[in-house]
């Protein structure tokens, strides 16, 4: 039992040492949205003078302007936009359709599957799904792969907003009681 006991306390201390680590470079672009000031001329207005949310949308390329920032990205936004408005019209590519979309619009394949599309899926923007397919013939797999619009974007900022909506308010309401009291 002693030895079990040391063996612990031996794990315990190698657990604690420091671990090295790179000093950080900020938020990797591939990780980050852009969000410019609220009252920068970028933006259209969003809010009333009253902070209510004006009925205007944005549009596919004031939207996209938050993944691939134009003015440091530009050509990523540029694909990003050539490339979501014709799934747009489509919902739905496979492998084969957006091959062809790339090749039609001379894109390069290594920007567009190695930048753009990992950050569009991980954005939220659109969804990569896969198939299994065996031949039975040579028994060999292959997984083609389906992109479709995906509506988790605007829910997860959705989320956000409402969350810090809900604070605001509630830190009113508070200080509205206090002052009753």
């Amino acid at each position: 039992m002693e030895e079990d006991s040391e063996q612990l306390v031996e794990t315990e201390e190698y657990d604690k040492k420091p671990k090295k680590s790179i000093a950080s470079r900020g938020i990797p672009s591939s990780k980050a949205l852009y969000l410019p000031a609220y009252n920068s001329r970028e933006l259209r207005k969003f809010q009333d003078d009253n902070e209510n949310s004006t009925r205007n949308l944005w549009s596919l390329e004031e939207v996209i302007n938050f993944i691939f920032p134009k003015e440091f990205q530009e050509r990523y936004n540029e694909t990003a936009l050539l490339f979501l408005k014709e799934l747009l019209k489509k919902v739905e590519m496979n492998g084969e359709m957006t091959g062809t979309f790339i090749s039609e619009n001379n894109l390069s394949k290594a920007t567009f599957y190695n930048r753009v599309l990992p950050k569009l899926k991980k954005s939220g923007l659109v969804k990569i799904e896969r198939e299994s397919i065996t031949n039975k013939e040579t028994k060999r797999k292959y997984r083609p792969m389906v992109i479709s619009l995906s509506k988790t974007f605007g829910n997860y900022l959705t989320k956000i907003a409402d969350s810090w909506l809900a604070v605001v308010e509630d830190a009113r309401y508070n200080k509205k009681k206090h002052e009753k009291e």
